[in-house]
C-alpha cells in the first residue's frame, strides 16, 4: 500500500507534513546485522562551546544533495550555528543571483560580503578561520581506493533506488510542489538512461516529460526485492573496510568521512535496508554529530 501511495505522489503532487527527527518506529531498516569486524576507536571531540556569530552564516541548499549535506556536516562537526535556506528545485533565480549559475550548496558570510559555492572549497574556508573553531579539525582525505571503489559499484543501483523516492516523499523540501518535482525528474535520469538519451542533445531528442514521469512511477511501483537484496550486500562489504563507527579509517574523522557519509545518508530513505551494526552506528554517530536528520522515518 506505501508503495501504491506513494506514486500517487509522484503523479498527482500530493504533499504531506514535515517529519519529526529522532522518533523511532522500529522500520526493519534499522535492524542491525552483526559486523565482522570491530575496533574501538574514540569518537571525535567537537568543541563544547557553540560558535555563534553576531551575523549568521547560511547555507542555501537542496536536502538530499550530498554536496550540500556535506558543507552542514561539517558545520555541525565544528559546532558552528548557522541558517539553511532550503531553495526549490525549480527555484534558478535565487542561485543565479548569488554565484551566477543553478548550484548548491553556497555558502553566504555577510560580515565578510563573501558568497561562495563549491562544497569543499567552503569547508576548507570553514577549517582553516578561527571564527568557526580550531582550524584543521577535519583531517584530510587520504585517498583510499577501496571506498571510491566501493562508491563506483553502487551508483547505478543507488540511482534505480533513490531518485524515484526523492519526489515521492512528499516531505523533502525542495520539492513540496509538483513544479519542484517535476524540475528533478526533467533533469535526473534513471538507469539504464544516460544523461544525453534523457535530457537529449543536438543528435537526440531526448525523453518527452510526460514519458519520464511514468518511467519515475514505475521505477517506484517494481519491487524492489532483488536491489535492495543486493544493496545489504554491498553494506556488508563496505562495513568490512571501515575502520570504526566513528570514522572510516584509522587516522581519525576525516574529509573521506566528509564524503562518504553525505552520500550514504540517502541510503536511508530506502525501506527494508539492513545495515551491518558497525555501519549503522556510523551513520547515527554521524547524524548526531553533524546534527543532520537521517531519512528512515520517510523511507519508502
Amino acid at each position: 500500500m506505501k508503495i501504491c501511495v506513494a506514486c500517487l505522489f509522484l503523479l498527482s503532487g500530493f504533499v504531506q507534513g514535515f517529519y519529526v527527527p529522532g522518533l523511532s518506529n522500529g522500520k526493519e531498516s534499522r535492524l542491525r546485522l552483526p559486523s565482522a569486524k570491530s575496533v574501538t576507536a574514540e569518537p571525535f571531540q567537537k568543541t563544547s562551546e557553540r560558535i555563534v556569530l553576531e551575523e549568521l552564516p547560511s547555507v542555501y541548499l537542496y536536502d538530499h544533495c550530498p554536496f550540500c549535506v556535506r558543507v552542514r556536516l561539517a558545520l555541525g562537526i565544528k559546532n558552528v550555528k548557522y541558517n539553511l535556506k532550503f531553495m526549490a528545485n525549480d527555484d534558478t533565480k535565487t542561485p543565479n543571483k548569488l554565484v551566477g549559475r543553478k548550484i548548491a550548496p553556497i555558502f553566504k558570510l555577510p560580515q565578510d560580503n563573501l558568497i561562495m559555492a563549491e562544497s569543499l572549497d567552503i569547508i576548507a574556508f570553514i577549517d582553516s578561520d578561527e571564527r568557526f573553531g580550531p582550524v584543521g579539525a577535519i583531517k584530510p582525505a587520504t585517498g583510499r581506493t577501496d571506498i571510491k571503489a566501493w562508491k563506483k559499484s553502487v551508483k547505478t543501483l543507488l540511482r534505480t533506488l533513490q531518485r524515484p523516492r526523492y519526489v515521492a516523499t512528499g516531505l523533502i523540501p525542495e520539492f513540496q510542489q509538483t513544479d519542484s518535482r517535476h524540475a528533478f525528474i526533467k533533469n535526473h535520469q534513471l538507469p539504464p538512461y544516460e544523461k544525453y538519451e534523457w535530457r537529449g542533445n543536438d543528435d537526440h531528442p531526448g525523453i518527452d516529460m510526460e514519458r519520464k514521469i511514468k518511467l519515475y512511477a514505475e521505477a517506484l511501483a517494481q519491487d524492489p526485492a532483488p536491489m535492495i537484496e543486493e544493496l545489504n550486500a554491498k553494506l556488508v562489504q563496505l562495513d568490512d573496510i571501515l575502520y570504526s563507527e566513528h570514522h572510516c579509517y584509522e587516522g581519525g574523522l576525516s574529509y573521506d568521512d566528509i564524503d562518504l557519509w553525505s552520500r550514504l545518508r540517502s541510503i536511508t530513505i530506502i525501506d527494508d535496508i539492513r545495515w551491518p551494526s558497525k555501519l549503522r552506528a556510523y551513520m547515527d554517530n554521524l547524524s548526531a554529530l553533524g546534527d543532520v536528520p537521517l531519512y528512515d522515518e520517510m523511507a519508502l
